[in-house]
């Protein structure tokens, strides 16, 4: 029986913005692995991993990690630029 392919989710660029953010934050703050980043400031690592790679995002696990950074929603949105939202197909 041939494996069934399932088709790869297209991610919405607006979280992909969001995922470079978090990933740009940690190597400037002197972490080149999230694993580390993750167990130093206690945060769930698979639940980072997913954030960093925009596929599972939850606003409070954003919000915890902004605290370990000591930076505001209005600082950490403050140089995004606007994406165009996907369309969607269950309109």
């Amino acid at each position: 029986m041939a494996k069934k392919e399932t088709p790869k989710k297209v991610l919405d660029p607006r979280m992909i913005q969001i995922a470079k953010k978090l990933k740009e934050m940690r190597i400037n703050a002197g972490y080149t692995s999230y694993e580390n980043f993750t167990i130093d400031k206690g945060l769930p690592r698979v639940q980072y991993w997913r954030m960093e790679k925009g596929t599972n995002f939850q606003f409070e696990s954003l919000v915890k990690i902004l605290d370990t950074h000591e930076m505001s929603l209005s600082e950490f949105f403050a140089d995004f630029k606007d994406v165009e939202e996907p369309l969607r197909n269950d309109l």
